[in-house]
């Protein structure tokens, strides 16, 4: 039985490309815990999308971050 391969180096010589930022599929579950947080939370618990960005950052992980920390409250 062969062992299994281990993957090494950064996510870039893994053959990932682009970053995080640019993941699609990412930002769309993302949106879908935004809009069951939004539905289900008092209004003011979140803060705007835009607002995420600015006092965050720019990755998914950030909005994450945003949207984790009215939760864990």
């Amino acid at each position: 039985m062969p062992t299994p391969r281990r993957l090494s180096g950064r996510p870039s010589q893994r053959g990932c490309s682009g970053s995080a930022r640019d993941d699609p599929n990412a930002w769309a579950g993302l949106k879908l815990v935004r809009t069951a947080i939004e539905q289900t939370c008092p209004a003011g618990v979140l803060p705007s999308e835009e607002a995420v960005l600015l006092l965050y950052g720019l990755e998914p992980v950030h909005e994450g971050e945003a949207l984790a920390k009215p939760l864990s409250r």
